[in-house]
């Protein structure tokens, strides 16, 4: 009976994600910003000059795009310094002294009195942080507003725009610093989007341990890979029953029988896999890009499936041809590498001691002139295989 692993959290991502990068990141910039905008009026200076930077780092004006970045994580922390101040001047009030440390006290007294500036410390307070997590200390939640200086957004395009220049270094000391205060980002999924840069700065610059690291920890909390939220071990059940599968029946019973379109982690997946390929580690490389094809699969398959009830997935072959046909869905199997991910998987078989699964995923890549170079590499890996590792590791 198949089985059916969808997880309800980005399954139904469209492979229009693919279209042009700049276009994307101009609509995300402005539901972001108008996003902050509507949650709290004190943040309309910072998140304006930073959106003004990221319309300077998408012309290529680098270095007033750094400014503006640097400005606008100055004008964060003069504001919650301000708000600090003025936190602290009603709190040593005589008569808000005589309240004692109650935070449900002292705030009727900042609205009752019409404080509007202290009232609007605590607002961004509550808004970052739920009061219930003070205990009801006032000078818990004054502690915490300091720590409300921490801009991980401009940190995140400072680090950008260092990698830009090819500072490696000065960059991948911004995104920590970024991800070291991912808890007041406004969108959480960009802290994957850092962890990704950190990970691209390490492969980079050679350092493929740390950068190992980095990407597996972007899979800590994938539901199939670690099992989080799901049941105990269910996570490594799941692999367990998708590997037998593979290997027993190919790919494409595979993928008839599961789907899993968790594209938070493909790139994780995708770039472990292709790197424990090129070190000839073949179990390894094959569970990785194992999820990765299914996660595209399945990508594409609901995308088609959006548009016509009726499609049933039958082979490889003729959902290329589905691809093939269709420009977003083309521009998305060349984003995520769809072609390649198929060659190295097969690769992975061979090196794992399942030759027939491997020369099945050769034979559809060796039929298709849309592959590219994988036609001809799948071609001639089908003449005399050669899955030898290629790749030595930096110490």
């Amino acid at each position: 009976m198949p089985i059916d692993l969808h997880v309800t959290e980005g399954t139904r991502v469209r492979a229009s994600a693919a279209l042009g990068k700049s276009v994307f990141l101009l609509v995300f910039l402005s539901v972001l910003t108008g996003f902050a905008f509507a949650s709290t009026p004190s943040q309309r200076d910072w998140w304006y000059t930073l959106q003004r930077g990221q319309l300077m780092f998408i012309r290529g004006d680098y270095g007033n795009a750094l400014l503006a970045f640097e400005d606008a994580r100055r004008d964060r922390i003069a504001v919650i310094d301000r708000m600090e101040r003025d936190l602290i001047d009603v709190l040593s009030l005589p008569e808000v002294r005589r309240l004692g440390d109650s935070l449900e006290w002292v705030e009727r007294f900042i609205r009752e009195r019409h404080f509007t500036a202290a009232a609007a410390a605590l607002d961004e307070l509550f808004f970052r942080v739920p009061r219930e997590s003070f205990g009801n200390s006032a000078l818990a939640a004054l502690e915490e507003l300091g720590n409300l200086r921490g801009f991980p957004e401009a940190e995140m395009w400072i680090g950008r725009t260092f990698l830009a220049g090819g500072e490696l270094g000065i960059a991948l000391i911004q995104f920590e610093r970024a991800l070291a205060s991912r808890h007041l980002l406004e969108n959480p999924a960009l802290a994957t989007d850092i962890m990704y840069q950190i990970a691209e700065i390490h492969r980079l610059r050679g350092e493929f341990h740390a950068m190992e690291r980095v990407l597996h920890s972007i899979l800590e909390d994938s539901v199939l890979w670690a099992g989080a939220g799901i049941g105990w071990q269910a996570g490594t059940f799941a692999r367990d029953a998708m590997t037998r599968t593979l290997q027993s029946d190919g790919a494409e019973r595979m993928i008839v029988l599961y789907r899993y379109g968790d594209t938070r982690v493909l790139r994780a997946h995708r770039e472990l896999g292709f790197h424990y390929a090129a070190l000839g580690r073949h179990a390894r490389a094959q569970e990785h890009l194992m999820f990765a094809f299914v996660i595209q699969n399945t990508v594409i398959i609901d995308e088609i499936l959006r548009r016509r009830h009726d499609f049933t997935f039958t082979t490889l072959a003729a959902l290329a041809g589905e691809i093939a046909r269709d420009r977003m869905l083309s521009a998305y199997a060349d984003e995520t590498e769809y072609f390649r991910v198929a060659f190295y998987l097969a690769n992975s078989l061979h090196g794992n001691g399942h030759p027939a699964r491997a020369r099945e995923l050769w034979g559809f890549l060796a039929e298709r002139p849309d592959a590219g170079e994988w036609q001809a590499r799948a071609a001639s890996q089908l003449r005399a295989p050669r899955v030898g590792a290629t790749l030595v590791l930096q110490p």
